[in-house]
């Protein structure tokens, strides 16, 4: 959530209104959904929703670490990522190792932390279209 008060290092945080909470015996799934209407999925503690006092209906702030963001240039199946994000790559940065990876997605913007290698392997330049992917376990909220 940009232009709140507490400042982070984590660059990824896009906002969006709680539609479900579904719980488990420790954990819960909290779906979000992001401006632009795409689903986010967030698995969190029982103990963080209750603390967030997480419902429907709730804003909130979802965060992801950018070394949690894959990306793919093809087709995505077969895999146990909820959280795929199409977008578009707006900027990269390279450096010796590895690199930054911009890219524009419903509701914002995600960056990835890949590998130079990577970058070059999938061919990646502005404008080239992704799909950007989060694991659940990966992805936090906050409530202000």
């Amino acid at each position: 959530m940009r232009g709140t008060s507490t400042a982070l290092s984590i660059r990824n945080q896009l906002s969006g209104s709680v539609t479900s909470v579904t719980p488990g015996e420790v954990m819960a799934t909290v779906q979000v959904r992001l401006v632009g209407g795409r689903d986010i999925t967030a698995a969190i503690t029982l103990e963080a929703v209750k603390d967030l006092g997480l419902g429907e209906g709730r804003e909130v702030g979802i965060l992801v670490k950018s070394t949690e963001v894959s990306l793919a240039t093809g087709p995505v199946e077969g895999l146990s990522i909820r959280n795929r994000l199409p977008g578009t790559v707006t900027d990269i940065a390279t450096g010796g190792a590895m690199a930054t990876v911009k890219v524009a997605v419903e509701g914002g913007q995600l960056t990835a932390a890949i590998t130079k290698d990577a970058v070059d392997d999938l061919g990646l330049a502005v404008g080239t279209p992704v799909t950007a992917l989060v694991k659940s376990t990966e992805v936090s909220l906050s409530a202000g």
